[in-house]
């Protein structure tokens, strides 16, 4: 088997499941190449060590300049804070490699935009990692989707909870930082949402939002008192351009749920939900069913026909969260070797991107904001 040497900047929470996702994706998937992890990137010497050792990480560098500049490096994988996605990307994208960027793409439109023509440009192949599209069940509705199942599509509604701030005394982190960040929720959370809609809806037309900083200051591990710059929370409705409805709530003040992303999709013909701490399942009603065998089925999406399914255990076992990022890889893997564009490459992250900016000029302008064609 060929091989394909990785370079991941960014060790933490991502960088994590990204390596498991090389690591594992050869032997489950058959893929063009096998990944070899060829070098890791981060700022801290000793948890770089750490990581690198845990995961099998062949060497480390403490600059991403470095790592791009390397002639052993056939993709960049990007996996830090949102401010750095674009220089990492153009620089690595003008090195010829290809890059596989974690979600929001960058910190607003036009940074999006020139990490796309960079790509472009280069030929390269490239990739945001919007990782709930290659969960099986949501696989499997575009598929139902496309096949007509629910009709002509009229409400798409989404809400992303976490509660992990709802202590005020928990400490101030990067997240806080909208110079570090572009956004808080919104960009973290909704940029999620936004693109499962845009997948499996269409365009968007335009928004109306507003966003909320219900604790404005945080302590930093030194015990200085440091202002949030960034959104707690973020609601938005939307029109699309095919004339469905949306309405978007992401927020970390969600008192007891840790990561419940819930879609709903009503059309004319019937109704898809989606409910990710339910990840193996999909919610289906159809108009066409009669009498009392109407209603809405649960769907455990664990057979062999289902996508991606065939790969991994028999009918009834499920998997993770983790086998996203996976299935992921096996993709981007694809499309390098047949030199096909993948999706949702820089394309999809910057028109993702592009309503994330809408939503937060109108939160600020109190007015409703078009998405430019």
């Amino acid at each position: 088997m060929r091989e394909i040497n990785v370079g991941i900047v960014g060790t933490k929470f991502m960088g994590r499941a990204h390596s498991n996702a090389y690591i594992d994706v050869p032997h489950f998937f058959d893929v063009p190449f096998k990944p070899v992890l060829k070098a890791a990137c981060g700022r801290d010497a000793e948890s770089l060590k750490a990581f690198a050792r845990n995961f099998g990480w062949q060497s480390t560098e403490t600059a991403w300049e470095k790592l791009v500049a390397r002639d052993d490096i056939d993709l960049i994988d990007i996996c830090t804070s949102n401010v750095t996605h674009m220089p990492i990307a153009v620089a690595a994208a003008k090195k010829g490699k290809h890059v596989l960027c974690e979600k929001p793409i960058a910190m607003n439109a036009d940074e999006a935009r020139r990490m796309l023509d960079a790509a472009q440009e280069s030929g390269i192949t490239h990739m945001v990692a919007f990782n709930y599209r290659r969960a099986p069940a949501i696989a499997l509705a575009k598929q139902l989707i496309e096949q007509g199942k629910i009709g002509t599509i009229r409400h798409f509604n989404a809400v992303y909870y976490q509660d992990w701030l709802v202590d005020p005394g928990f400490p101030y982190v990067w997240r806080h930082d909208v110079k570090e960040g572009g956004s808080g929720a919104h960009g973290d959370m909704s940029a999620h949402t936004v693109d499962l809609a845009r997948y499996l809806v269409g365009e968007f037309e335009a928004v109306n939002g507003v966003q909320e900083i219900f604790v404005k200051e945080r302590p930093s591990t030194d015990g200085k008192m440091l202002p949030v710059t960034a959104d707690d929370a973020t609601y938005f409705i939307s029109r699309f351009q095919n004339g469905a409805l949306g309405s978007f709530l992401s927020t970390r003040f969600a008192t007891g749920r840790k990561n419940y992303l819930r879609i709903e999709l009503f059309g004319s013909e019937g109704a898809l939900v989606f409910n990710l701490e339910r990840m193996n399942e999909l919610e289906y009603y159809s108009r066409t069913d009669e009498g009392l065998a109407q209603g809405f089925r649960n769907v455990i999406v664990t057979e062999n026909k289902h996508p991606y399914i065939n790969a991994w255990w028999p009918p009834g076992h499920i998997i993770g969260w983790e086998h996203t990022f996976i299935h992921e890889v096996k993709d981007f893997l694809q499309g390098i070797a047949e030199k096909k564009p993948v999706t949702p490459d820089f394309f999809d992250g910057w028109r993702c991107q592009q309503v994330l900016d809408a939503v937060t000029e109108s939160s600020v302008s109190q007015k409703w904001v078009s998405i430019a064609v």
